[in-house]
């Protein structure tokens, strides 16, 4: 072990795309399945739930205290709750992933809406604007910052989280560990954290990019101040 290489580059080339479950392409497109599927899902849930939450204020603190006792939970606690209900499936992955989003996202929807200037607002209605016209065409905008920062957060997070997985054999790139692990071997432990690290660099790009191709008059602002 200690005349290894911390990377054998062989060894990459050769379980790059070998045809078989293990493949680092394989366990590459299964993470990102497994990650981005329940921000996804989460986004659907939180803007309508986030937008309940804002407009009767008495149904947040619930929401989000049961939100906060789920995201206090141990990853693999949740994975060994839903292994007995779905097996050892993605989806016992991507269902408790989508709970931690969901504990990020909709305090991230509530403090967007709760962002929006009330004269803002006030003048939507004076220009006839309808509650649903108001929301789409005025107060998400506005919440876009604030939403896009709760995502970016439940994005990355999802990404790490995924690789627990592995203990239940649903890891995407966490199954390069626990063979890097098993065998006393660096390299796929170093080729599933740099693949994570980059793939939670990326996406978070991504999202920066859409925010400020959503929020076009924040960059004016900047450029008048």
């Amino acid at each position: 072990m200690n005349d290894e290489p911390l990377v054998r580059w062989d060894w990459i080339a050769r379980n790059w795309d070998n045809g078989g479950p293990s493949a680092i392409k394989t366990l590459l497109e299964s993470h990102v399945v497994m990650a981005l599927l329940p921000v996804v899902f989460g986004l659907l849930i939180a803007l309508p739930l986030g937008v309940a939450c804002a407009r009767w204020r008495w149904l947040y603190q619930p929401t989000a205290g049961l939100m906060n006792v789920v995201y206090s939970l141990p990853s693999l606690v949740l994975f060994s709750i839903f292994l007995s209900v779905t097996g050892l499936t993605q989806s016992t992955v991507i269902i408790p992933l989508t709970f931690f989003t969901l504990a990020v996202l909709i305090p991230a929807v509530v403090d967007g809406l709760g962002s929006v200037p009330e004269h803002v607002r006030q003048s939507a209605v004076a220009m006839g604007f309808r509650p649903l016209r108001r929301l789409l065409q005025v107060e998400l905008p506005v919440a876009v910052p604030v939403v896009l920062g709760g995502l970016r957060v439940a994005t990355v997070s999802s990404i790490s989280l995924v690789s627990v997985g592995a203990l239940i054999g649903q890891g995407g790139l966490g199954n390069l560990f626990i063979d890097g692990w098993q065998r006393q071997f660096y390299t796929p432990i170093v080729v599933g954290i740099v693949l994570i690290v980059l793939l939670a660099v990326l996406s978070d790009g991504l999202l920066v990019l859409a925010q400020r191709l959503l929020t076009p008059w924040s960059r004016a602002r900047r450029r008048t101040a």
